[in-house]
């Protein structure tokens, strides 16, 4: 891929009820603005084959190996079919989650081992990451009463506290370790104050 003219890879991460997802389309809109084609789009899923592979990963009970596996290939066949095409026209593709959602929720949250993930990762998307991450993060008592206490939880959201505190250290350690790649956003603000820090963040690529 001719790198001089790729556009940007900006991912959404966080754990169940952070608030990401509700962020992302204030980012569209503000790219949009500023003359960028987006592209935006979510894992598990992202494609037809994904979008399946999804239904099962939430909701179907498995061993830990089969759903890194699973995400993983969905991740692959959402690299050859959306990100990779979007990248090499030029676009900016915004994408709720990506691999460190792997990281966090098999490595940190089920305890597989990292090197494992690692391997997946090298073989999956060799040479690329995001260029930047936007890691919204919040207490995990926070985090619980956003979830919608109306509809019904997927199999990860059904998750007990210390699965989720597993899964934000983890994030938080990945994002120690990013150089810079992942920018902590503190997901408590209000939403004036949230947007405003994703603003910044977003203009440094502008």
């Amino acid at each position: 891929m001719d790198t001089s003219n790729r556009g940007r890879f900006i991912t959404f991460e966080g754990i169940d009820g952070a608030g990401k997802s509700t962020h992302i389309a204030f980012a569209t809109s503000l790219l949009k603005d500023a003359g960028k084609t987006v592209v935006s789009t979510r894992e598990p899923g992202g494609t037809p084959l994904g979008e399946k592979l999804r239904e099962l990963l939430l909701h179907e009970k498995m061993d830990v190996g089969t759903e890194a596996l699973l995400a993983f290939a969905s991740r692959r066949e959402h690299l050859a079919q959306v990100i990779g095409p979007a990248l090499g026209r030029g676009d900016w593709v915004l994408s709720d989650r990506f691999t460190d959602a792997s990281f966090a929720y098999q490595g940190g949250g089920r305890g597989l081992p990292l090197h494992k993930l690692e391997a997946l990762e090298q073989w999956v998307h060799p040479g690329l990451q995001p260029d930047m991450t936007l890691l919204f993060d919040v207490p995990l008592e926070v985090a619980r009463e956003r979830l919608d206490a109306t509809r019904t939880l997927d199999k990860f959201e059904s998750e007990e506290a210390a699965f989720f505190e597993r899964c934000r250290n983890e994030y938080l350690r990945r994002a120690a370790e990013s150089g810079g790649r992942i920018v902590v956003i503190d997901s408590t603000q209000s939403i004036e104050d949230v947007r405003a820090a994703l603003r910044a963040a977003l203009e440094k690529w502008l």
